[in-house]
């Protein structure tokens, strides 16, 4: 942790040097949200056409057997962990904060490289904000290039985001997929095309973020795009959004991919970190652990 806290001064810095006038509201916008377990590995699924989208069933209790956040009444860890997560999301999209975000309740769910636990990340986050009494959550995937939503929570793959923006679909209703979740919708990414990069940077993409931000005022969107580094699609998304949380793999992720993954976002942006697959020593023995801490 102390690394990226490092990393993060030393962008402030630079940005306070860039301009010496911003306020304490934006200072503050750079936060690291905290830890959580071990992404479960999700088997290879194989290529196939999606299917039309409709109401999809979330094996829950499966979900819960493999490590994420429980929608039971029982008290987990990794619900605790994610509690603590979405309510510093929840506060910047709909605290003070969001009057100085474009789009606050729209969140992207990034890291630097593949494989650090953006989409595990994105997915707890959905499961846990769908657990709120007052706010619904829309997931969406927009890792057109590699999707992974879907496949995370062992579904069939369905239409989506592609059908939209390629105009096959007139209507963005017609690829939100019910889910058995009563707060909980999902747009799958739907087929792989070509023209992803233009396709997300068109004015029809614009169009639907401004809708999904405007249209339900309790509504957060979670986005699951591509890595930051490489990846022209994330830098078109991070234009859309009003938070961006990036995942980095505890003692795996480079210091170096996170600032340079960072400095790819929009700085008028709310940008958090999630440390993921940290393991911490206790009294108990040795275990997954969570930490939270401001970045100074």
């Amino acid at each position: 942790m102390n690394t990226i806290e490092r990393a993060l001064s030393k962008q402030k810095q630079n940005e306070k040097n860039k301009e010496a006038s911003a306020s304490e509201d934006s200072a503050s916008k750079n936060e690291i949200f905290g830890s959580n377990q071990s992404s479960p590995k999700v088997p290879e699924a194989t290529p196939n056409a999606p299917t039309a989208t409709g109401n999809i069933e979330i094996d829950l209790f499966k979900m819960e057997e493999k490590g994420f956040v429980s929608t039971s009444a029982k008290r987990r860890l990794i619900n605790e962990e994610y509690r603590a997560i979405k309510r510093k999301i929840l506060d910047n999209a709909f605290g003070p904060l969001s009057k100085s975000l474009n789009n606050s309740n729209i969140i992207m769910v990034t890291s630097s490289r593949p494989g650090e636990g953006k989409t595990f990340t994105a997915v707890n986050l959905a499961l846990s904000i769908a657990l709120e009494q007052d706010k619904t959550v829309l997931l969406v995937d927009a890792d057109v290039l590699r999707p992974n939503v879907m496949r995370t929570l062992e579904l069939q793959n369905q239409q989506g985001l592609m059908e939209y923006l390629l105009g096959e679909k007139s209507d963005i209703a017609q690829v939100m997929c019910q889910t058995n979740v009563p707060n909980l919708r999902i747009i799958p990414a739907g087929k792989s095309h070509h023209l992803s990069t233009e396709l997300l940077a068109s004015e029809k993409m614009y169009d639907v973020v401004q809708e999904f931000a405007n249209r339900y005022p309790d509504r957060i969107v979670i986005v699951d795009t591509p890595p930051l580094l490489g990846i022209n699609e994330t830098a078109i998304l991070a234009n859309l959004a009003g938070q961006a949380i990036v995942v980095a793999e505890e003692q795996a992720t480079k210091i170096s991919d996170i600032q340079e993954a960072v400095s790819h976002l929009n700085p008028e942006m709310a940008i958090g970190f999630v440390v993921n697959k940290g393991q911490k020593i206790n009294r108990k023995g040795t275990g997954y652990g969570y930490y939270y801490a401001g970045a100074n």
